[in-house]
């Protein structure tokens, strides 16, 4: 008898509970408000310094930063026709008042024809200065009206630390003029390049870099350049977080020669090699093979000695396995070891020859 009356009290309580909330649901359910009035947006000041920045950097470099576009040549070997088509898109940036345009090697290559598009629409046809493969750097000219040569502001001091702010401009799947923003995540990074050496010192940043950001400037908080958006690392040919500008102080030494000349100077020893590597391919050789030394030069008097001819065909000469503190196993070395010299210095450059070891001084000689 207790027992039933304490279920009776228990599903009484429960029931009088799970009811409550109906009664007053039906009784007086609130009506949402409705209304029209528009919101009030944040006044200009009170954008937080870092925001009042990035549109100070876009407004300042925006009309610095250039679309380029290039058409190639379709040949249709079947019908005997040829007909230009639009080939790609990149970027690139305004580097002074005569209309040199600043951009990447692998934007303008193999182009028939390019084009120039400026932050107003304007566009016009330009021709390459200019390039410097194993940088991937490219200079292209434009004759437009002097209120659009915008020059862009190049860094003065590489004080770069990881960490600092990095802003993007450029034109990812030709969406011109686009700004992305993020830090310099590493300096000093070693990247392959198109022109087959490596590409040494790269900035890395996360600031969002897409097909299409190719020559685009890389700006500091002052609106600086401080480098060119070059390449990606992504499996999926998309942003993945990890992006790569050519440094602007590798940008201000390779530009005005490419200006001034139509090339970029190139350090050397004065001697005959072969880029491609291909005796030291065949041979297993680590070092860089001395093809062939120029009569009456430094390391003829030096005793450095080529390939020569034997009764039993092409005897080896020396090997380059370094320069200075820098080991040489491949023409990618010797490149780099060297483009860190001016003309006219003294290196010692280590050589073996017949297996042994033996160094001799050369001096850095300027070629294009």
């Amino acid at each position: 008898m207790n027992a039933r009356w304490f279920a009776w009290v228990v599903a009484t309580i429960v029931g009088c509970h799970a009811a409550a909330p109906n009664a007053v649901t039906d009784a007086a359910a609130p009506q949402p408000s409705v209304s029209n009035a528009p919101v009030a947006p944040l006044s200009s000041s009170a954008r937080i310094e870092d925001e009042r920045n990035t549109i100070a950097v876009f407004k300042a470099v925006a009309a610095s930063t250039v679309f380029v576009t290039q058409t190639r040549v379709l040949y249709d070997m079947f019908a005997g026709t040829a007909e230009e088509v639009a080939a790609g898109s990149g970027s690139g940036f305004v580097w002074d008042a005569d209309g040199h345009i600043v951009t990447n090697f692998h934007v303008v290559k193999d182009a028939a024809s390019l084009t120039v598009t400026f932050e107003n629409d304007k566009t016009f046809p330009a021709q390459v200065v200019g390039t410097e493969p194993r940088k991937d750097i490219a200079v292209i000219r434009v004759s437009a009206p002097p209120s659009l040569l915008v020059p862009v502001r190049v860094a003065s001091k590489e004080s770069l630390e990881v960490g600092q702010k990095a802003i993007a401009i450029g034109n990812p799947f030709g969406l011109d003029h686009t700004l992305t923003t993020g830090v310099i995540s590493a300096l000093g990074r070693q990247v392959q390049g198109i022109g087959g050496v490596t590409i040494r010192d790269m900035i890395q940043t996360d600031a969002a870099i897409n097909p299409g950001n190719s020559g685009g400037p890389l700006l500091d908080s002052s609106g600086h350049l401080i480098g060119m958006n070059t390449m990606i690392y992504s499996k999926s040919g998309s942003y993945a977080g990890i992006g790569f500008a050519v440094p602007s102080s590798t940008i201000a030494r390779v530009v005005p020669q490419i200006i001034k000349s139509g090339h970029a100077i190139e350090m050397s020893l004065g001697l005959t090699v072969d880029p491609a590597g291909r005796i030291e391919s065949r041979l297993g050789i680590r070092g860089v093979v001395v093809i062939a030394v120029p009569p009456g030069s430094d390391a003829e008097r030096a005793g450095v000695r080529g390939l020569r001819r034997t009764p039993d065909g092409l005897a080896l000469g020396d090997v380059i396995v370094g320069v200075g503190a820098a080991k040489i196993s491949s023409y990618d070395d010797l490149y780099n070891a060297l483009d860190a010299h001016t003309a006219n210095d003294a290196v010692e450059v280590s050589i073996v020859r017949d297996g042994k070891p033996w160094s001799v001084k050369l001096t850095v000689v300027a070629e294009p």
